[in-house]
C-alpha cells in the first residue's frame, strides 16, 4: 500500500510514524524545512520539501500509483487544494482531507460527491467533542469508545480498593459475575500495557480496559468503582475557542447547566451572541479566586479547553485541587500524555488523536469499520467486517494463533452481542472487536483479510 501525506506536523508525523512501523509505502509533503527534517531523520518514509497541494508535486510523489492521499496541514484550504489536484491526475487515489472549520460543516457530505471530490472528510474537533461526552457519561472512565453504532463500549476505567473485582483471577469471573462479567481487553500496571490471561488477577489502581453492552454499562462501572455514577448537573468550560462552543451547544442540548470562562473579551461578546443558556464569563480560568466564586467545588466537570496546553494542565490540577469532582484536559504534545496520570490528570483528550483514529478506520486493511487510538498510539481497538476468505472464521477461537498482543473482545452477530470464549466461532459477515498493541496490527490485518498458512 502506498500512501501520500500532504502536512508533517503532528499528526502527519504520528500517521507516518504508525505506516512505517507497519512497513508500508509512505511519502510526506510538506513546505516547512523544519519539519521535514524531523520527518526525515527519524523515520523510514520518503519526504519531499514542497507544497502539497501542487499538481506537479504530486505527480512527482507517485500519486497516480498511491491509494491513498491523507490531507492533513493546519490549513483548510491547503487540504482541499491538495484533494483536487490529487483527483484531476488520479481519480481512483482515496482522498482524505482534515477539515476543521466550522463553516465547512455543512458541506462535508457535498465534497463527497463534488469536485474536489473528498472520500472522507476529518474535523478532529467535532470528534473530540463526541469524546468528551462520553467521558462525561461514564464517571471514572479514562477512555470511553463506542462501536456497533453504540450498542457495545470499550472502556478504560482504574479500578478503585472496594471494587468487587479486586483481588479476583479473570479465569474465576464467569463463576463470580456471571452474564453480568465484562471481557477485559487490557490492563495497565506500572505504566506497562499487559493483555490478560485467565491467571491473571486484577489489583486496586490498575487502569482496566473492558468490552460492555451499553445496556449493562452503568453496572458494570460499578463493579469497578461501587461509588460511580453520578448524575451530570454541572459543567464548566475553561476555553471558549471553536472546540468549547461545539461542546457547549452540546450541553445545551442535553439541559446541563454550563459555563465558559474566556480570557478574550471580543470572543466573549461572540459567544454570548451565539449561546442560548450557557453563562459566558470573562476571566482567566487559572485564577483560583474566580474559580472559587463560580463554585468550582460543586462542578461536576471542569474542561479545560484553551490554546495552550500548559494552561490546561494548570487550570485542571488547580480545579481539582478545589474540589472539582472531575477534570478533562486537552493536550496536543504527544510527548506529555505519559506524564499526565502521574500528576494525576487522567481524562485527557486530543484533537490530534481523533484524527489519527479517525485516519486509522480508512486505511486499514481488511472490511475495517472503525479504528481507535487508545493509550496514546500504544495500542488500537478495531472494530471489522469478517471475511469468508479470512482465517478469523469457522474455528473455535482456542485454535486460532491469534498475534501476541492481539484479543478479539467481541462478536456482534445480527441483534447479539457476543463476550467470546475459546470455543466461540466467528462466522463470516459477523462483525467483530479486537484490541491490538501497536506491534500486532500488522499481522491483525493479514488475518482479517486473507488465509494464512502459518496460522
Amino acid at each position: 500500500m502506498k500512501i501520500i501525506i500532504v502536512g508533517a506536523g503532528e499528526v502527519g508525523y504520528h500517521i507516518a510514524s504508525r505506516l512505517a512501523f507497519e512497513d508500508k509505502d509512505v511519502v510526506v509533503i510538506d513546505k516547512d524545512p523544519e519539519a521535514v527534517r524531523r520527518v526525515s531523520e527519524d523515520l523510514d518514509v520518503q519526504v519531499i520539501l514542497a507544497s502539497g497541494s501542487s499538481p506537479r508535486v504530486l505527480a512527482d510523489a507517485g500519486i497516480r500509483d498511491a491509494e491513498i492521499l491523507l490531507a492533513v496541514t493546519n490549513s483548510d484550504e491547503a487540504n482541499l487544494v491538495a484533494c483536487l489536484s490529487a483527483n484531476l491526475l488520479s481519480p481512483s487515489t482515496k482522498k482524505l482531507a482534515r477539515i476543521r472549520g466550522a463553516g465547512f460543516d455543512d458541506f462535508h457530505e457535498v465534497f463527497k460527491t463534488e469536485a474536489p471530490h473528498i472520500d472522507t472528510v476529518i474535523n478532529p474537533e467535532i470528534e473530540v467533542v463526541k469524546t468528551i461526552q462520553r467521558l462525561m457519561r461514564v464517571p471514572g472512565a479514562v477512555d470511553v469508545g463506542e462501536f456497533a453504532e453504540g450498542r457495545v463500549n470499550f472502556v478504560g476505567i482504574r479500578l478503585e480498593k472496594d471494587s468487587p473485582m479486586a483481588g479476583v483471577r479473570l479465569l474465576d469471573f464467569p463463576m463470580v459475575f456471571g452474564d453480568a462479567r465484562p471481557l477485559i481487553a487490557a490492563v495497565v500496571r506500572n505504566d506497562e500495557l499487559i493483555v490478560p490471561r485467565g491467571d491473571n488477577v486484577l489489583r486496586p489502581g490498575d487502569l482496566v480496559y473492558f468490552i460492555s453492552e451499553k445496556k449493562r454499562l452503568a453496572d458494570t462501572v460499578k463493579l469497578f468503582n461501587p461509588n460511580a455514577n453520578q448524575p451530570l448537573k454541572r459543567v464548566i468550560i475553561v476555553g471558549g475557542g471553536r472546540i468549547g462552543k461545539r461542546l457547549a451547544e452540546a450541553l445545551e442540548r442535553e439541559f446541563i447547566h454550563t459555563k465558559i470562562i474566556e480570557s478574550n473579551l471580543e470572543r466573549c461578546n461572540v459567544l454570548s451572541q451565539k449561546m442560548n443558556k450557557t453563562v459566558v464569563l470573562h476571566g482567566d480560568g487559572s485564577d483560583q479566586k474566580l474559580l472559587l466564586e463560580e463554585n468550582v467545588g460543586d462542578t461536576d466537570v471542569v474542561v479545560t479547553l484553551t490554546h495552550d496546553e500548559e494552561t490546561n494542565i494548570l487550570t485542571s490540577l488547580l480545579a481539582k485541587n478545589l474540589g472539582a469532582k472531575a477534570t478533562i484536559t486537552k493536550v496536543s504534545k504527544f510527548s506529555y500524555f505519559p506524564l499526565m496520570s502521574a500528576i494525576g490528570l487522567e481524562k485527557m483528550v486530543s484533537p490530534r488523536l481523533s484524527a489519527i483514529s479517525s485516519i486509522l478506520q480508512e486505511i486499514r486493511k481488511g472490511k475495517i469499520l472503525s479504528a481507535v487510538a487508545v493509550l496514546g498510539e500504544d495500542a488500537e481497538v478495531i472494530e471489522a467486517v469478517a471475511l469468508a476468505t479470512s482465517d478469523i472464521t469457522r474455528r473455535p477461537l482456542k485454535k486460532l494463533s491469534f498475534p501476541k498482543g492481539a484479543l478479539l473482545v467481541c462478536i456482534i452477530r445480527n441483534d447479539e452481542i457476543i463476550i467470546p470464549t475459546g470455543e466461540s466461532v466467528v462466522a463470516p459477515d459477523d462483525r467483530i472487536i479486537l484490541f491490538a498493541q501497536r506491534q500486532a496490527v500488522k499481522k491483525l490485518e493479514k488475518l482479517l483479510t486473507v488465509k494464512l498458512e502459518f496460522f
